[in-house]
């Protein structure tokens, strides 16, 4: 076979099959991490440039979480900044959504989450080794205030912070925490989990910016 021919046809091919994720906006591929009862799904409409998630999952805590991923791979220092707002009433309080920094699709995965749940509460929360039960209070960090609309990370080497605001208002520092064992290339992305295995949650994110602080 002709090799200017080979690779277009091998594209195609792939992409017939499904092996070759689509890009959804700025990011790589979604996926259900920890195999969730309910399947999850994210689209994105560049006509308004809002994300649309659904997830199901029981949580993203103890040993292993079940959550819908929306990710795409990052190496060194970067910051990452949206809006989230949840669609409906919900089901679980609990129903949370974020951003997350991720070492692997495992479902046991060590990662670092900076969390908006249904009822407000505002959390940095992190699991410090793969296959570790994530410990309350020792793995999350609460902030006081339950209005916020955005919510972002800074990564600083090995150092994550988390930054939130109000709607119109300034951003303004959560917390902080030293990841590491997350290596230079993580997975870094937005997440939806609902807090109940039966129930498929729903959020829209708008906003999205991903910085590469290395240039």
């Amino acid at each position: 076979m002709n090799q200017r021919l080979a690779l277009p046809i091998l594209l195609f091919v792939a992409i017939l099959t499904g092996f070759a994720p689509a890009k959804i906006g700025v990011f790589e591929q979604n996926a259900d991490i920890g195999n969730p009862k309910v399947a999850g799904s994210s689209k994105f409409d560049p006509a308004t440039n809002v994300y649309t998630m659904k997830g199901a999952g029981y949580n993203i805590w103890f040993e292993r979480d079940e959550f819908q991923y929306l990710f795409r791979k990052l190496s060194g220092d970067f910051t990452v900044t949206a809006d989230f707002a949840f669609v409906g009433t919900g089901t679980d309080p609990h129903r949370k959504v974020g951003w997350m920094v991720r070492e692997s699709n495992a479902g046991d995965a060590s990662h670092l989450s900076a969390v908006l749940h249904g009822d407000g509460l505002s959390v940095l929360q992190w699991r410090v080794e793969k296959g570790k039960m994530m410990r309350d209070p020792e793995d999350e960090i609460f902030s006081k205030e339950k209005t916020f609309q955005t919510i972002q990370i800074e990564r600083k080497g090995n150092n994550y912070i988390m930054r939130a605001a109000a709607k119109g208002a300034t951003l303004q520092e959560v917390g902080a925490h030293e990841m590491e064992n997350l290596g230079k290339e993580v997975m870094v992305g937005l997440f939806i989990c609902s807090h109940n295995p039966a129930v498929l949650e729903e959020a829209q994110i708008s906003n999205v910016k991903i910085v590469s602080n290395n240039q």
